[in-house]
């Protein structure tokens, strides 16, 4: 009887193990084809940049425009700090739950996170910057007017209406969560959400993209630029 609860746990990890590595390697391929193949980066445009901690992605763009205050969807007195001279935004969407216990990555709860990717609600994070520096986490992209503009009506449509919207207290001095359409789960991750929109609005980028890397290998590094 040993033997044979040895064997299946033997065979349970391996199944496991089979499962875990068939996910990144179809996530490396699904990241590999583009969409949008054929676009390139305009001479003159808007430049935003995608921003990266890792594991999460996010879009950020400057706070005002010809298109959009962003100000006007994400309030400055919605965060704790709202004094300083902030110059540009960065959105980002994912899992209720998991964003609002999570403020740092030490504190992830395995049943939470198993939770997010089961599926869970939406929620929006935006996180306020100065004058970001281009680095290899945060790295520039430059798109047409007519794309950003694209770019804006997407993200916009992804927040809750804003009668009854919420908001909640985030990570620093910097930042909140608002209350976002959609459903998060495993083919709906917080990076896929980030590609989905840089493809809705014309830009290239990966296919599925749910693991930030497949996101970030579609933007040049300020070296490669």
């Amino acid at each position: 009887m040993g033997a044979k609860l040895k064997r299946g746990a033997v065979c349970s990890g391996t199944a496991i193990l089979v499962l875990v590595l068939g996910f990144f390697l179809v996530a490396w391929i699904g990241s590999s084809l583009a969409r949008n193949s054929d676009w390139t980066e305009p001479d003159d445009g808007i430049t935003i940049l995608i921003g990266t901690n890792g594991i999460h992605t996010e879009i950020i763009m400057p706070i005002q425009t010809d298109t959009i205050d962003w100000r006007d969807q994400f309030p400055l007195d919605d965060i704790a700090d709202p004094s300083r001279d902030y110059t540009h935004v960065g959105i980002s969407w994912g899992e209720r739950t998991f964003f609002l216990e999570t403020p740092t990555w030490s504190e992830v709860d395995p049943l939470v996170a198993i939770g997010a990717i089961a599926g869970g609600d939406g929620l929006i994070h935006a996180a306020y910057y100065v004058r970001p520096a281009p680095a290899d986490d945060f790295r520039e992209i430059r798109i047409r007017p007519a794309e950003y503009r694209k770019l804006v009506q997407l993200i916009s449509g992804d927040l809750a209406p804003i009668e009854g919207r919420s908001t909640y207290p985030g990570y620093s001095g910097h930042d909140a969560f608002f209350d976002a359409l959609g459903t998060y789960h495993l083919g709906n991750t917080c990076n896929q959400w980030t590609s989905d929109r840089l493809a809705a609005a014309g830009i290239r980028t990966g296919l599925w993209t749910p693991l930030p890397g497949g996101v970030m290998k579609w933007v040049p590094t300020p070296a490669n630029r």
